[in-house]
């Protein structure tokens, strides 16, 4: 397995790879000399392979993903194998656990075996048929009956127990993502759950710690993560996204998708109060057909009616998370579908919770303006769990001077 490296250069770079549903986005990162990120290069392809997050063509999905591919290899001068992949879906479960283990040695302060022997455990839970674990999270954990603890490494203690949120999917979806990018010529470094990395690189940490909900609108499915204290509290992936009002327009207006698409883009709203009703757009016709004329009030009310259920969706799995009332941060916006005016002031209208738009690069340095883009919040933050991962790694080889090894990444698991 060879690793990515820059021609005459030590340092390895990092490759996140956003297999959407309407787009395939691939994004190259290295880090610099003050140990930020910087994204080197990026590649996008048109996605006809995907349906709602999930891989329903292989041969037109590879094509995608080698085109984007490509095309961030010609921009950086590199070769890449190692890929960092995300993965959403309808599929996508989460549900909370709790584990413990008794510890033998008495003496011996908690270390980093102590909570892999703890994950270890979570990854034995019998799961539905067709399904498997992809991630398993420590949120809290308790030593000795003493609860709250963040991170117990360097405690003495018997009895260590955790609260863990797991997020499972269907091994069929990921078996075909995993195909997909071997016969792309690539192989997958590791499978991330596609709001964590949306999460990584929109939220900042006191979001996280205020209480926050993550909601990125993307073309297939909508995806949710929720933090309070600092902990990821609960993930959820709804099948709906842009593409449904798209469709919606098509009909309503009787016009082909790529037009309904080019007026959602160019014209939509999500208020219709906020569009006046005398404002028309005019749409070539068929061969020998004469324009069509559309008034952006019904093009508008057509697009509220389709993104007040989506929110009524989202602020469902708010509720039902238990966390709807500790969201001091409110609603962070990101993702294709985020870009439509006035779409944060329906959401804080539906919902009652403050609302603000999510740009990925918050967290990279001297982010290249067009990708800053909302769409993009997924490729970047899987290059940022990439750039974790191999922070873990070096930071968890003990030394012979220090056996206290530092918390690795948790939430990236193999698969």
């Amino acid at each position: 397995m060879m690793d990515n490296q820059l021609p005459n250069n030590t340092e390895e770079i990092v490759v996140g790879l956003d297999i959407g549903t309407t787009k395939i986005a691939c994004f190259i990162g290295q880090k610099n000399e003050f140990g930020k990120i910087e994204l080197l290069g990026y590649g996008r392809s048109e996605s006809v392979g995907v349906s709602r997050g999930v891989v329903a063509n292989i041969d037109r999905t590879v094509a995608s993903i080698q085109q984007a591919v490509q095309e961030a290899e010609q921009k950086v001068g590199a070769q890449i194998r190692l890929v960092n992949v995300g993965i959403a879906g309808q599929h996508i479960k989460s549900l909370q656990h709790r584990g413990l283990i008794t510890r033998e040695n008495l003496e011996a302060e908690i270390n980093q075996s102590d909570i892999e022997a703890l994950i270890e455990d979570m990854h034995k839970l019998v799961m539905q048929p067709g399904e498997e674990i992809l991630h398993v999270i420590p949120q809290e954990f308790t030593v000795d009956n003493e609860q709250g603890i963040k991170d117990p490494i360097g405690m003495s203690g018997v009895r260590l127990e955790a609260n863990f949120h797991i997020i499972t999917g269907q091994m069929a979806a990921a078996q075909n993502i995993y195909k997909c990018i071997r016969k792309a010529g690539l192989e997958v470094d590791q499978l991330i759950l596609e709001p964590l990395a949306s999460a990584a690189s929109v939220l900042s940490e006191e979001e996280k710690e205020a209480g926050v909900a993550l909601v990125d609108i993307g073309g297939g499915t909508t995806d949710i993560a929720i933090f309070q204290d600092g902990i990821i509290r609960h993930t959820a992936v709804i099948p709906f996204g842009g593409n449904v009002i798209s469709d919606d327009i098509r009909q309503g207006c009787q016009i082909m998708k790529r037009q309904a698409e080019q007026l959602k883009r160019k014209f939509g709203s999500a208020l219709s109060q906020e569009t006046k009703s005398n404002e028309i757009v005019c749409i070539p016709g068929l061969t020998g057909r004469k324009p069509k004329e559309i008034a952006l009030k019904t093009l508008s009310q057509i697009i509220e009616a389709r993104m007040t259920e989506i929110i009524e969706h989202v602020h469902y799995e708010i509720r039902s998370s238990g966390f709807g009332d500790q969201l001091i941060g409110g609603i962070v916006l990101t993702g294709g579908g985020s870009q439509l005016k006035h779409v944060t002031q329906l959401f804080q209208f539906v919902t009652g919770l403050d609302c603000r738009l999510g740009f990925p690069g918050e967290h990279i340095a001297n982010a290249p303006e067009d990708t800053s883009i909302p769409s993009y919040s997924t490729g970047v933050g899987l290059v940022i769990k990439g750039y974790d991962r191999l922070r873990a790694k070096t930071q968890e080889e003990p030394t012979a001077t220090n056996d206290r090894v530092a918390l690795p990444n948790l939430g990236i698991q193999k698969f």
